[in-house]
């Protein structure tokens, strides 16, 4: 491993261990006609030897991410409805008890989680970067503000609302490399007795299924239970709780408070054990991942020329942001998977970031059905598979590449 710069949370030594190369912006999504160029980055993850955040070494700019037409819709997937609803009703029940609580939920997206919390009478506030989904999340009736969660926003909105029984964020927090201004936000805005609670991808779970297509431009930190309790520790929080979740291929949804407000979980140290055990963020362990990864980048390409090369036709299924990284890691282009199917209307009809595959409505799956289909939504392959039971009927195979390369 090579040492590079200074740890964003600790200021500690990190140690480069896997580099992906030049990347795109994993939802920029490309006009066919032109007229505006891409931006590429550099795209690698280090660990720090201190705190053992994993990071980026890179951060793109966030302007360039969260964009007016940023495409991702939390809505459109019924295992993610349902997941918000059920988080919503889950705070309802244990902190929002009294009608008089707040909650604040930084990238709130297009409002799933917080329609519930209306509904409950509750005050609430979303605070969301992307002015395409905060504008469809205020149609509902969920009152936003459409800029970046930092400290700035946070004391504005604790001068026009007062304090924050919890603060809330989903697949938000790890995307944020100025964390620093955040906690001070948070510490503006959150009531003496309230709660921080987060969920990001498990640095755990990555390391153990090698979805390394979980690691793109958005995703900026890679949580383990012990680097954010140093976190936490690091910016006067202490973390109280933590819970594993079987979303998005594995999360933990953290809850932090204000030191000696509540008392710890069990879990939080359970969790502490069972990394030490599995040498999550061990030397080691990080060259193994490396070495994983380009196992199956060389075993997904000779799959995909194979069926080239005999004539077999092969689609991808959901233009995911995460499929950016394998497509461009791995050199998978239009000449080994002829489209992209995805059921959002703002990705249709462009071409995926970097590897110019062009994206299509769901009707284009069975207009043939194809030999195989890629599926890049792996972490949907529940609810997918159900949905387009017809394709294995008919012959269809799936291709796999989580953990590794395989077809069903």
């Amino acid at each position: 491993m090579t040492a590079t710069p200074d740890c964003r949370i600790c200021g500690g030594t990190l140690h480069e261990f896997f580099d992906f190369g030049r990347q795109p912006v994993a939802d920029a999504f490309v006009d066919p006609a032109g007229g505006t160029e891409e931006f590429f980055h550099r795209l690698a993850v280090a660990m720090c030897t201190s705190c053992t955040m994993v990071q980026l070494l890179e951060d793109v700019p966030r302007e360039r991410m969260f964009r007016t037409d940023y495409p991702y819709l939390s809505s459109l997937s019924t295992v993610m409805q349902e997941h918000f609803r059920g988080t919503a009703r889950r705070l309802l029940d244990t902190e929002l008890r009294d009608p008089g609580d707040f909650l604040v939920e930084f990238g709130s997206n297009d409002g799933i989680m917080l329609d519930t919390i209306r509904r409950a009478g509750r005050s609430h506030l979303g605070v969301e970067p992307s002015t395409g989904v905060a504008e469809a999340a205020a149609a509902q009736g969920i009152r936003v503000r459409n800029a970046f969660f930092e400290e700035e926003t946070a004391a504005a909105v604790a001068a026009d609302d007062g304090p924050a029984k919890v603060i809330y964020a989903a697949n938000t927090f790890s995307h944020i490399s100025y964390v620093d201004s955040v906690f001070r936000g948070v510490d503006a805005l959150l009531a003496p007795d309230g709660v921080f609670v987060f969920e990001d991808p498990y640095m755990s779970d990555i390391l153990e299924r090698t979805s390394f297509d979980q690691i793109y431009d958005e995703h900026f930190y890679f949580f383990t239970v012990r680097s954010v309790q140093a976190m936490a520790a690091h910016h006067g929080f202490e973390l109280v709780d933590a819970e594993w979740l079987p979303v998005h291929g594995g999360e933990i949804r953290y809850t932090v408070a204000r030191p000696g407000v509540r008392t710890p979980s069990p879990a939080v140290g359970r969790f502490l054990e069972r990394e030490k055990a599995a040498r999550v963020t061990e030397p080691g362990t990080l060259t193994r991942f490396g070495a994983n990864v380009d196992k199956v980048r060389d075993d997904l390409r000779a799959l995909l020329e194979r069926c080239r090369d005999e004539g077999r036709t092969v689609v991808g299924y959901g233009a995911t942001a995460k499929s950016a990284t394998l497509t461009n890691y791995c050199g998978i282009g239009p000449d080994l998977v002829s489209f992209i199917v995805d059921s959002t209307p703002a990705k249709q009809g462009r071409l995926s970031p970097g590897s110019h595959i062009p994206v299509r409505a769901p009707e284009a799956f069975a207009d043939p059905y194809p030999d195989y289909a890629l599926l890049f939504a792996w972490n949907h392959a529940e609810e997918i598979m159900r949905k387009e039971a017809d394709f294995g009927r008919q012959g269809g195979r799936w291709i796999f590449y989580v953990p590794d390369v395989h077809t069903a």
